[in-house]
């Protein structure tokens, strides 16, 4: 089976995103409704073309896309209680937790939905094994209701004695997230007008929780001003804690702590929050904090660097690039600042981060791979610096569509002008 490819034009995309004016979209029950037709579309193209006859998607973000049903995503992520079967050709089924079958209303493109096989061990307990073998026989069955003849299945996330079971029946089972990174990758019109929401709802609230910074705060009293406003308007839940401030910004990935914010240190932050309708919103800024008078030469100059990179890297970004392309001549980190980079230049963004991940061209052979760069990926550019021997770091980023003729800007929260002067 080959990797994750995007196949831009499945699903008859014949979108044009350069000067599409999905920020003035109206959202609609007929809009959700076609956001559902053309995620579920996306996921049956990139089933076809590696060749698998059905998935059985465990992630809830997954589930999700495949049939815009939501239920206890976080629990979920930890906790196999429900599960979605796709047939390329056949039926849509969606086996939901217990008591939760209510939630599948506003769905239109499921089939059927019927109470998940309690297939956790720590549900079942030493009951899970019959539990599991009534799972096999279940796709057993939807096996033969579907139009395909094979037996390949492509799964992702699932507990260990499902995959056990599968295999025993005679299933060939290979890597669903191949087919799910690959639909989600290219965006619809219809998508980006719900992206868009929840940009706007995003930076409402970092701009409440830039106004509300002030010393003698703690890391975690500042990023609840931020998570408040987003639940307060529809949003649903973060998926990291990276708010640091002071020392605790170099090296990067620092969760919030009860750390007080002191006067003139910097206070770096990314959103990483699942905004309104389950699409991910993630950019960074980084901010200095009042009372100690105006930023300082080495803050500033953090400051700067990171901006060079980030918009360097933006401009670059052009349809038809191929990674290997964009991580050779991306903006070259200086010596010294090598050691804390961030893990990637870009990566996708759509109900979560998403593929692609294009590395640096110093971790290319560990980890990189090629791609194209395509209209309609919706991507995160990431900038980082701080020195290995430095104090504090700058953080910043910006999520961006790709288009036919270059880039459109999602996020566009403005820098911090006091870290910006010369």
């Amino acid at each position: 089976m080959s990797g994750i490819v995007s196949l831009p034009d499945s699903c008859s995309n014949d979108t044009q995103y350069s000067g599409a004016r999905f920020r003035e979209t109206e959202i609609n029950t007929a809009l959700l409704e076609r956001v559902q037709r053309y995620c579920l579309a996306r996921l049956r193209a990139q089933m076809k073309y590696h060749g698998m006859d059905a998935v059985i998607l465990f992630d809830p973000v997954n589930i999700r896309y495949a049939c815009g049903v939501r239920n206890m995503e976080v629990y979920s992520r930890r906790n196999p209680a429900r599960y979605l079967y796709v047939a390329a050709e056949g039926p849509v089924v969606l086996y939901e937790f217990s008591a939760c079958l209510h939630l599948t209303r506003g769905s239109i493109v499921l089939d059927e939905v019927y109470p998940a096989r309690a297939v956790m061990p720590q549900y079942s307990g030493p009951k899970c094994a019959q539990h599991t073998s009534a799972f096999v026989k279940d796709i057993e069955g939807l096996f033969a209701r579907s139009s395909t003849n094979g037996r390949c299945i492509g799964i992702e996330s699932a507990p260990t004695g499902v995959i056990q079971g599968l295999a025993d029946a005679g299933f060939t089972l290979v890597d669903g997230t191949v087919a799910t990174e690959g639909a989600k990758s290219i965006k619809s019109l219809d998508e980006l007008a719900l992206i868009y929401r929840s940009v706007i709802l995003t930076e409402a609230a970092m701009e409440r929780m830039e106004s509300a910074l002030r010393p003698g705060m703690t890391e975690n009293e500042l990023w609840s001003i931020f998570n408040q406003h987003v639940l307060a308007t529809g949003g649903e839940y973060a998926e990291t804690r990276l708010l640091s401030s002071g020392d605790r910004t170099n090296p990067w990935f620092q969760e919030c702590s009860d750390k007080v914010i002191a006067p003139g240190e910097l206070v770096a932050f990314d959103t990483d929050i699942v905004g309104c309708f389950g699409y991910y919103t993630d950019f960074s800024r980084t901010f200095h904090v009042p009372g100690a008078g105006e930023p300082t030469h080495d803050q500033k100059a953090l400051y700067r660097m990171a901006a060079d990179q980030l918009e360097t890297n933006i401009a670059l970004l052009s349809p038809g690039m191929t990674f290997r392309e964009y991580s050779q001549r991306a903006w070259p980190i200086p010596d010294g600042y090598l050691e804390n980079r961030y893990l990637d230049i870009v990566h996708g963004c759509g109900m979560s981060g998403e593929w692609p991940l294009i590395a640096h061209d110093g971790d290319w052979d560990d980890v990189g791979y090629d791609g194209v760069i395509e209209p309609g990926m919706t991507l995160c550019v990431e900038a980082y610096i701080g020195h290995r021997d430095g104090v504090q770091g700058v953080k910043l980023e910006e999520q961006v569509l790709i288009t036919e003729q270059g880039i459109e800007r999602l996020s566009t929260y403005g820098y911090a002008d006091d870290l910006l002067d010369d």
